[in-house]
């Protein structure tokens, strides 16, 4: 086909770095097809009908209108050098299509003069002549040597059918609230900052509670109500934005959904690990590319529909639209101000009532110039952009109405296919996680930001997590203590390791007192693997559990001044004794002491290796 050789010819003159950025620009719909290893194959992939299906989602007004009158124009020189019956029009039905000499996706082939685009727009050139560059570099249109321009074969019959309207260059500005007003730099960052540190807590949560107790997903898909809401209360946020924070983790291959003897479940990844030693800004970056890219609006549930997680989307139109808000909210930022700043992760999402929809018309408008193809005509707009923007609300992307600074950055990211302003974004945005805490007289340690991921652990493993704000406190406890002992730490080694992470110098006095008397009572009682049995070097202190009533359903019986015999086994009978205010300790057959951890669950499935643009780019150039 000439279309295709004048593309393929046109991708051979970009530079790796240009066809690099050509294919992570198009990278999902590619990801459809087979890999290309030569340039014709990436022409045929560009030019598909399923990639364009997708592709022309993503341009804006005027160059779909220049897209569109190409093609016409482009068919109607077909037609005229059709030998044979003409072919029929875009709306033609499936019969005529078939019937027609002419193969389908041969249609609209003929190279299109450029002064007969510039023709068609009159007096817009330079308009014009932009939206042309746009579709070049998106690979939708190649000049040909001699100054003409091709197209898809299948553009007509794809968007031959839509109206746009007016050629317009630049989008009207969304009507200005009365109560409007310029939104500072510096409150913007000040909201931005906090959902940033809300998200990047709830989402250690919500990972932390998937790897001790992975969620089972049910014979139909996606996790049960009641697995949501388990999560959600560890996650410390409301259920649409736990399946939200689950779809992008799932999508930023955080977890992954693993089959077992007893079902699917879902847990974490090995690149969970390798995330919890980032810093918090690069944290919340796959997070955030996940949801500029993700098919679905997680938080939004059509009436009559069942909500879901964890399953593929199929809401094509979801990541160009979001693209639109976005867009048409930083062309308005002076304008358009009004709103409620980002909601924390446990604000439940309010619903919007027919007021608030009706506000959100002039801002679809503008995201309509931006994303013709997902946001004109769409069916319940006004509900979709508002569950959307509530969703760049809660990720930090959105207060008062208007862009962030990481909503910009994002914004830019997307447009380059690049992430390093989002990168750089981030970083600035957040901290660097803290590594030492405050301890305090009331047995309680408060960090003032995020925790690096040591901190966290030797504080989870001493202390019960109290509150996440913009500090976070843990409060040490006989029981934490002993879950800390449990795990093989001495109290020594545990006194040492607190210490080097105090900002204030020695601990204070309680806590010193709290661990040593803790440990001064632990392993007094021995709890043997037998069916089971509970020994002591104490002996007045066996005939004190043999006679406590709490303990009477584990059937304690003496078998020996310092031995008793359970009916129960050994997790249950320890449960039951530290119930009952004892602090044993597990033994092993050998005489030694059981450490106790807790369970780390996480996903044998190999993780995704993200492709490198760069260097397929080279290899087809090459080629």
């Amino acid at each position: 086909m000439e279309g295709l050789d004048t593309l393929t010819h046109a991708l051979a003159r970009r530079t790796p770095e240009q066809l690099a950025a050509l294919l992570a620009r198009h990278a999902e719909p590619l990801s459809r097809r087979p890999a290309p290893t030569r340039l014709r194959e990436l022409a045929a992939s560009l030019w598909s009908y399923e990639t364009l299906h997708q592709v022309v989602l993503g341009l804006d007004r005027p160059s779909l209108q220049v897209l569109a009158a190409t093609a016409r124009i482009s068919q109607g020189r077909a037609r005229e050098a059709a030998h044979g019956p003409a072919a029929p029009d875009p709306g033609a039905g499936y019969q005529s299509l078939m019937a027609h000499s002419l193969a389908f996706p041969d249609l609209a082939t003929e190279p299109v003069p450029v002064a007969d685009v510039y023709a068609a727009f009159g007096e817009d050139r330079e308009a014009v002549g932009a939206a042309l560059e746009t579709l070049y570099e998106a690979g939708l249109a190649a000049p040909t040597e001699d100054g003409r321009v091709v197209v898809p074969p299948r553009t007509a019959q794809l968007i031959g059918g839509h109206d746009f309207g007016v050629f317009e260059p630049e989008p009207s500005p969304a009507s200005p609230a009365a109560t409007s007003a310029p939104v500072e730099e510096r409150a913007l960052a000040a909201e931005s900052q906090a959902a940033a540190t809300a998200l990047a807590g709830a989402l250690e949560r919500l990972l932390a509670a998937l790897a001790v107790q992975p969620a089972a997903l049910r014979r139909s898909g996606g996790p049960a109500v009641r697995e949501i809401r388990r999560l959600a209360k560890a996650a410390g946020t409301s259920e649409p934005r736990t399946r939200l924070l689950l779809d992008l983790t799932l999508a930023a291959d955080l977890i992954a959904l693993s089959r077992t003897p007893t079902g699917t479940v879902a847990l974490p990844t090995s690149g969970y690990d390798d995330w919890l030693a980032l810093p918090p800004g690069e944290r919340l970056l796959p997070v955030l590319t996940a949801w500029a890219r993700h098919w679905a609006i997680a938080t939004w549930t059509p009436f009559g529909e069942t909500p879901t997680a964890l399953e593929r989307g199929d809401d094509r139109r979801a990541p160009a639209l979001r693209h639109g808000l976005l867009a048409a909210l930083a062309t308005s930022t002076d304008r358009a101000t009004g709103g409620r700043a980002a909601s924390g992760p446990g604000v439940p999402i309010p619903a919007p009532d027919a007021s608030s929809l009706e506000a959100l018309r002039p801002l679809v408008a503008v995201a309509g110039w931006h994303r013709p193809l997902a946001v004109a005509d769409e069916p319940m707009i006004l509900e979709r952009a508002a569950h959307t923007l509530d969703e760049a609300a809660f990720l930090g992307l959105v207060a008062y109405g208007t862009l962030t600074p990481v909503g910009r950055a994002l914004l830019r990211a997307e447009t380059a296919a690049d992430p390093a302003p989002l990168r750089a974004a981030l970083c600035t945005l957040l901290p660097p996680p803290l590594e030492q805490a405050l301890f305090q007289g009331d047995l309680t340690a408060i960090v003032p930001g995020p925790p690096s991921a040591e901190l966290s652990a030797l504080l989870a493993l001493a202390a019960d997590r109290e509150s996440d704000d913009s500090a976070t406190a843990w409060r040490f406890s006989g029981a934490s203590i002993r879950r800390a002992l449990d795990a093989g730490r001495t109290a020594d080694a545990l006194i040492d390791d607190l210490t080097a992470a105090s900002a204030t110098g020695p601990l204070p006095h309680p806590l010193t007192y709290l661990i040593k008397d803790t440990a001064r009572t632990h392993g007094r009682i021995r709890v043997v693997r037998a069916g089971c049995c509970i020994r002591s070097d104490d002996a007045a202190l066996v005939q004190e559990l043999a006679a406590h009533r709490a303990l009477r359903d584990l059937g304690l019986r003496a078998i020996a001044p310092t031995v008793l015999v359970s009916a129960q086994e050994p997790g249950p009978t320890l449960e039951a004794l530290r119930a009952a205010g004892y602090a044993p300790a597990l033994e092993a057959e050998t005489g030694t002491t059981v450490v106790e951890r807790t369970a780390a669950h996480r996903s044998q499935a190999p993780l995704r290796k993200p492709t490198d643009h760069l260097a397929l780019a080279r290899r087809l150039l090459d080629g």
